[in-house]
């Protein structure tokens, strides 16, 4: 059903029908369900700390310890965090944060395969381009600056292709 159709049904609706559908809405459907409570009582910093938690725990089992990260679950956690839009910092900050899960992993516990590093690099460069897009990059350059010299020390061109992909878009 288009929205055109979709808008027309419901303005055709008394306001008591168009609650209970709302109501059905929220019972029917968990994403639903997260978008209107966001809606209703947008909480940026609550709704990232969740999804923070959930990007940290793709990277990292119980007491800390490594494990393979999902990387498609990443994105769709990143991707389900954008459909409440929130701030765009918010959604930055997500980005962001993300990849340095990903330079903490393999700082912390040694060199990947090129798959990981691939897909870092390619969220990176996504998280960066929405950062320039949005008008964030000095606010957001010192912390960018500070993941890639953290993995200085990996393989495979790592901190060479960050640093390319940081450059494309700096304003420094």
């Amino acid at each position: 059903m288009s929205k055109a159709k979709l808008k027309k049904h419901l303005s055709a609706l008394s306001k008591e029908q168009v609650v209970d559908i709302m109501l059905q809405l929220y019972d029917a459907s968990k994403e639903a369900n997260s978008w209107l409570e966001f809606y209703l009582e947008p909480n940026s910093d609550a709704e990232l700390e969740k999804y923070k938690k959930a990007i940290r725990s793709q990277f990292y089992g119980r007491n800390d310890w490594p494990k393979d990260p999902s990387f498609r679950e990443c994105n769709k956690l990143i991707t389900s965090f954008q459909k409440l839009i929130p701030d765009p910092n918010a959604i930055a900050d997500l980005m962001l944060y993300y990849v340095e899960q990903g330079c903490s992993l393999t700082a912390q516990y040694g060199d990947y395969d090129d798959p990981f590093y691939t897909a870092l690099e390619n969220n990176f460069n996504k998280a960066v381009k929405f950062i320039s897009s949005n008008g964030l990059m000095s606010e957001y350059s010192p912390r960018m600056k500070k993941m890639i010299e953290s993995v200085e020390c990996c393989g495979y061109g790592f901190p060479d292709t960050l640093w390319n992909i940081y450059y494309e878009y700096a304003e420094d």
